[in-house]
């Protein structure tokens, strides 16, 4: 009897040194568990600050952005001055464009840069500038004899103004090529300098000078 006593206190104390050892493994696998949590928690949070950082920061570069974008369009605006109304409002910005828009933005401020700094027009232009001084004056002068004419035709009123009329526009016609002078200067990305004013206009004078001398 004593013997089977014996084994029975050695299964119970081999039962409880398992349980002991089960239990220890449980509460070891459970701190880990804990741990591992805890770890993905505090990794979660930065993941989360860096993110929320990250965003604060393109919020800052697109209002950045946005503002520099406007700033460029009125000085676009500026220089065109009187066309502006063509160029209507800022793009908008393209959703998911490849392209860095500092750079975009880099190169639109060089172009204007480049543009406000507009040199002479070359030498080899004048011949070109003295053609349209002619031709300004030449149809000023056209349209000056047809007022003339249409008011000693029809008479009246007509015979008064339009003679009138006539001597104003042929007056003006030496001025009448800085027209497209200024649009050749601007295709050229050049100023319309004194110098190329001077060409224009004295060649209208003379031509205009000339039409007056022959014909009477």
């Amino acid at each position: 009897m004593s013997e089977t006593y014996a084994e029975l206190i050695r299964r119970l104390a081999e039962v409880t040194a398992r349980v002991d050892a089960e239990r220890a493994e449980a509460q070891s696998w459970y701190a880990g568990q804990v741990a591992a949590a805890e770890r993905a928690v505090r990794d979660a949070e930065q993941a989360v600050r860096r993110a929320e950082a990250e965003l604060e920061a393109a919020r800052e570069e697109a209002e950045s952005t946005d503002a520099e974008v406007l700033h460029l369009w009125q000085t676009l605006r500026e220089r065109l001055g009187g066309g502006a109304r063509r160029v209507g409002d800022p793009p908008m910005p393209t959703p998911g464009a490849p392209t860095d828009p500092r750079m975009l933005l880099d190169g639109v401020r060089e172009l204007l840069d480049r543009n406000k700094h507009r040199g002479e027009l070359p030498g080899s232009t004048q011949p070109l500038l003295a053609f349209f001084g002619v031709l300004g004056a030449a149809v000023a002068y056209a349209l000056g004899f047809a007022a003339r004419a249409a008011g000693l035709r029809y008479g009246g009123d007509l015979a008064i103004g339009m003679p009138v009329l006539g001597v104003v526009v042929t007056l003006v016609g030496p001025v009448v090529g800085l027209a497209p002078a200024k649009l050749l200067a601007d295709r050229r990305h050049a100023g319309l300098d004194p110098k190329s004013v001077t060409v224009v206009v004295a060649a209208g004078l003379l031509t205009t000078a000339a039409l007056f001398a022959l014909v009477r």
